[in-house]
């Protein structure tokens, strides 16, 4: 972790080289994006056909970086420097709703 107020994120439940201080509790970022109805056309017409669908892994992608860092500042402001056990969550809301969250557990570490 930088001093520049970096927030380390991790998939696991503990950090090698580390020792958790202090926890704070669950952290989360979540967003809530509609699909554009010509986008869900095109991706309907290249579904048939196969293939990635380009623009559909972009807006995944946007939108995962954004859940990241509103879960991550929300672990800097409660005093967090990592987040441990971090996973993603998605659902569908209705037919032209998705929601998309990160979350884990905020902690204080120090490194051994």
């Amino acid at each position: 972790m930088s001093s520049s107020g970096q927030v380390l994120v991790v998939t696991t439940n503990d950090l090698p080289g580390y020792r958790i201080e202090e926890v704070f509790g669950e952290v989360f970022g979540l967003t809530v994006r509609s699909r554009n109805a010509f986008s869900q056309m095109g991706a309907g017409m290249k579904a048939m056909f196969g293939g990635e669908l380009r623009g559909m892994t972009k807006a995944l992608i946007a939108s995962r970086d954004e859940v990241m860092e509103r879960m991550t500042a929300e672990a800097s402001s409660r005093g967090a420097n990592a987040v441990i056990a971090m996973r993603f969550d998605t659902s569908e809301m209705g037919d032209v709703w998705t929601e998309i969250c990160a979350y884990g557990t905020a902690v204080r570490v120090v490194k051994l």
